[in-house]
């Protein structure tokens, strides 16, 4: 197999929003089949890279046959793998929702926006080069700012301008890192950089970790860790769920970018800060998810404790962590995706306005979204039988030597009591109080069921998370192992020679 179906991932969602655009303002469903119909392709790829990746050493392609460090290079490892389908698989759900909700009808060039996002993500897991990485980065910054704003209204514009100047100073600290990097070691290639920092003088590695640090604390930024996470519940909040959904991942693209630079780069020093910053977060997390009084806060708060466990996982630096914070990776994006989608389905569906946790009458289709919500509640809260409760106890498993185990331990059990008694509490309000307005007339019309369509896939993607745990659990275990010797990864790139790069 040619490894120029590496670059699809990239130069498909470039063709198929630049489609779109040709039916902006005519025949608008054949420009949103496009899109439905890219990311169904981006799934079948992704997984026939991730069959690829299983077990073989890592794979790079040149784009125009430059050859590495001085040209363009996309690496394909079952890391970068797992996250193409992991995005894939969660832009197939959002796209087909946005759809059949008429969300992409409600302002223009949705769509073409929603690929280019996906442009920037899948570039951000395949680059092999940290100022790409940089580049991929804002793409899908710029079109997040876009997809932030559809649907317009003040409180958007005003989380959507802090959103953007938030953005705007990590991009600025992202490039201050990278000239220190690339003044201390001639590179800016991850596998070249690799190999000269580790060949550098005791001298000049100061400059390497303040470089280090600067860059590791951008990625905190967009992961959202304390103190820089203020602006993830207000963004999330203030977007439509649907996006909100989409934007999920882009938490975890923050969270990838500290696994490949430490792991094949800095090592675990330049994030010594990660763990305490991560229970931190957390704690605060789901702590406003208890405190939310409104279903878009919940999800959000919720989305920013389940990347911090992810981020405590990771900040263990070793491979039973590494194994488990992947497998939670899996079940955390998915699982706040589901739980904004179905948000968006209580808002729409229910008999009165806005998204207030409240008690509400009984309406057409009340019984399906409670069955739905029981079923989110569990899978994100980390109860058995589904993939949260698999993830987590992974998680606590692998933290068990660790120096604060009891701490890790007790924060991530605290936590998740939390997230019960939140999503316990808006279930209640929601769908078993009694409410005292009167009763919706019957001539109302009923819902459209097929709405719920990719609620009820992303639920079964959890439960076959779950039932698949064994070979996706090995599959991470690998992946784990490979991340942890990146002497692959530098081959692939660099060839067999690569320790003449750093000459």
């Amino acid at each position: 197999m040619s490894t120029s179906l590496i670059a699809a991932p990239v130069l498909l969602p470039v063709l198929a929003g630049t489609a779109t655009l040709l039916f902006r303002l005519r025949r608008r469903a054949i420009g949103a089949g496009i899109s439905v119909a890219s990311c169904a392709a981006l799934v079948m790829i992704a997984a026939l890279l991730m069959a690829r990746t299983f077990g073989a050493d890592p794979q790079a392609y040149a784009l125009g046959n430059w050859p590495a460090p001085f040209g363009i290079v996309l690496v394909l490892d079952q890391l970068s793998a797992l996250m193409l389908v992991l995005t894939a698989l969660l832009a197939l759900a959002v796209a087909v929702h946005a759809v059949l909700t008429g969300l992409d009808r409600k302002g223009w060039h949705f769509h073409a926006l929603f690929q280019f996002q996906l442009l920037g993500v899948n570039g951000a897991f395949l680059t092999g080069d940290l100022f790409n990485l940089f580049v991929f980065f804002e793409v899908f910054l710029i079109a997040s700012y876009g997809l932030m704003l559809h649907g317009q209204g003040a409180k958007r514009l005003t989380a959507g301008v802090q959103y953007v100047i938030i953005n705007l100073v990590g991009s600025s600290v992202f490039l201050v890192a990278l000239g220190l990097l690339y003044g201390i070691t001639g590179t800016l290639n991850m596998a070249d950089m690799a190999v000269r920092a580790a060949a550098l003088p005791a001298g000049d590695r100061g400059i390497l970790q303040a470089g280090a640090f600067l860059l590791i604390m951008v990625f905190a930024l967009k992961a959202a860790l304390v103190p820089l996470h203020f602006w993830l519940p207000r963004t999330y909040a203030n977007t439509a769920p649907a996006v909100a959904a989409m934007f999920a991942i882009m938490t975890k693209v923050g969270a990838y970018s500290i696994i490949r630079t430490a792991t094949l780069i800095f090592g675990d020093e330049a994030g010594a800060f990660l763990l305490p910053a991560a229970l931190l977060t957390m704690v605060l997390g789901y702590a406003g998810m208890l405190a939310a009084r409104q279903l878009r806060d919940m999800a959000a708060f919720g989305l920013l404790g389940s990347t911090a466990t992810l981020l405590a996982a990771i900040a263990l630096f070793d491979e039973a962590a590494m194994t488990a914070a992947l497998y939670y990776m899996l079940h955390t994006t998915l699982a706040a995706g589901l739980l904004f989608l179905l948000v968006d389905l209580v808002i729409r569906w229910r008999a009165v306005e806005g998204a207030g946790i409240v008690p509400t009458p009984a309406y057409k289709g009340k019984v399906a979204l409670g069955v739905l919500f029981f079923i989110t509640a569990i899978g994100f809260a980390g109860l058995p039988p589904l993939s949260g409760f698999i993830g987590k106890l992974l998680i606590l498993a692998a933290a068990t030597p660790a120096p604060l185990a009891p701490t890790i331990w007790g924060v991530i059990l605290v936590t998740s009591l939390m997230g019960i008694v939140a999503l316990a509490r808006a279930g209640s309000s929601l769908f078993w109080k009694a409410d005292s307005s009167p009763p919706i007339p019957e001539t109302r019309p009923a819902p459209d069921y097929t709405e719920a369509a990719p609620t009820v896939g992303l639920i079964a993607l959890l439960v076959v998370l779950a039932a698949a745990a064994g070979p996706i659990t090995a599959y991470a275990q690998s992946t784990a192992a490979q991340l942890f010797a990146p002497q692959g990864y530098i081959t692939a790139v660099l060839g067999d020679n690569y320790g003449s790069a750093a000459l």
